[in-house]
């Protein structure tokens, strides 16, 4: 999984969010997470969900995601009654009966696709079984094109806390070359909606680098997100994962990558750092900058990147219970064919070693800027700074991280390209292999 990083923005995942890679998790381990589910469970862990809504009213050209576009109401109907099915399913199983949710997270594709009237009804038929109204956070994912007033007004009656609004881009040209379905001006009408109705924390998401991007467009951007002054925000330096758009079309036709180069997306995003901090953001992690650094946290990303668990519904949906990682089929009809036959949809797994589930929990951290080494000896009584003294005295030699007693912190160079240091600290087998 070597990328240049260095150069060019060419097709391979860089992105790290879990480990080992995807790449290796298989059908064979299937039944390790179907025993996870269906055992005692440790009660201090905490325990969330991830509900997977598919529909878009367009393909953007750099999404990897499973996504369909032009469905109707019939087959979002169907695939409600599937979530219907699958989390009475999951409300069976001995690992999660008499569990509370701490944390739910609707991902998409576009959750905010759904009507008013259908998101209703899907709160009243899923939290009959899988209830998120006790949980500290309820995340949901929307396109600003999607929303209306009445819908916003709906997420905050289903139990929503925290919207996470798709903008990307200010520009509507580089938001038509991208191959978003939303315009400008409906960035700004969503805002307003967001605004009237209230949730206690907001999310504007932000990339780096689409195509047609410039530094004077950036700046107008960075202007533009401080006008908003959401809670939080998230920039992401685009990357080309095998299954985007972008990708097929360099690997197809042979074109230049058309996305800029890794050099000026940390470049922006330093950019970015420095005006947001200049004024009332605190950086948090490698990609967010958030307002109020006590009461302003991502509870899915924290529990997610210490190992809690965390259910996975819907299709191509990926999960982590009792120390297994799983993921859902990832096509439609298979995952649909399977819940309506009464199984769970559980179509690859992984279970991963006491050293992997340390080396995953201590990358995903790393990513949040800083790490303690008191955290790892009393979870995994491993001393990280022995177990990586060669990864940690490299990088710290290269400028990317200082070790100052029980902290090891990135540094601003480091923070900017966070992700391509993890792959050191991978067992050497997954060093090479293709991350996806």
């Amino acid at each position: 999984m070597t990328l240049d990083t260095s150069g060019s923005t060419e097709v391979g995942s860089y992105f790290i969010s879990n480990y080992p890679p995807y790449s290796t998790w298989k059908e064979d381990f299937v039944p390790e997470a179907l025993n996870a589910l269906d055992s005692e469970p440790d009660s201090s862990i905490p325990m969330g969900l991830y509900i997977h809504i598919p529909f878009c009213r367009k393909r953007c050209k750099f999404c990897y995601f499973r996504v369909y576009t032009k469905q109707n109401a019939q087959d979002v109907e169907n695939y409600v009654s599937t979530l219907e099915k699958e989390f009475k399913l999951l409300s069976q199983k001995k690992g999660v009966v008499n569990r509370k949710l701490e944390f739910a997270y609707f991902g998409g594709g576009t959750p905010s696709y759904l009507s008013s009237k259908q998101l209703l009804s899907l709160h009243d038929r899923l939290s009959e079984y899988l209830n998120w109204e006790s949980a500290k956070e309820v995340t949901y994912e929307c396109e600003p094109g999607t929303l209306n007033f009445e819908k916003v007004k709906t997420l905050k009656q289903i139990g929503v806390t925290r919207i996470s609004l798709g903008v990307e881009n200010f520009n509507p040209k580089i938001l038509e070359a991208n191959g978003r379905a939303h315009l400008a001006d409906e960035v700004f009408r969503a805002w307003d909606w967001i605004q009237q109705v209230g949730f206690p924390q907001v999310n504007v998401d932000l990339i780096a680098g689409m195509i047609g991007e410039n530094d004077e467009n950036w700046t107008e951007c960075l202007e533009k997100i401080q006008e908003l002054s959401p809670d939080n925000i998230t920039i992401y330096q685009m990357e080309l994962p095998h299954n985007t758009i972008i990708s097929q079309e360099i690997k197809e036709l042979g074109i230049e990558s058309p996305i800029a180069n890794w050099a000026t997306k940390r470049a922006w995003m330093n950019q970015a750092i420095d005006t947001l901090e200049s004024g009332e953001y605190h950086l948090c992690s490698g990609n967010e900058l958030v307002k109020n650094l006590d009461t302003d946290h991502f509870i899915y990303r924290d529990n997610l990147f210490r190992g809690s668990d965390i259910l996975a519904t819907g299709v191509s949906s990926f999960g982590h219970f009792q120390g297994i990682h799983y993921q859902n089929f990832d096509r439609l009809d298979e995952y649909m064919e399977q819940i309506q036959k009464g199984e769970l949809a559980i179509n690859r797994a992984l279970k991963p070693t006491e050293h992997q589930k340390l080396v995953r929990e201590m990358i995903l951290q790393m990513k949040e800027g800083k790490i303690s080494v008191d955290t790892f000896q009393e979870k995994f009584q491993v001393n990280i700074l022995e177990e990586f003294a060669e990864q940690f005295h490299n990088q710290e030699k290269a400028g990317y991280l200082t070790i100052e007693g029980d902290l090891i912190k990135l540094t601003r160079r480091g923070v900017l390209q966070a992700e391509s240091l993890l792959p050191e600290y991978f067992e050497e087998q997954f060093r090479e292999v293709r991350y996806t």
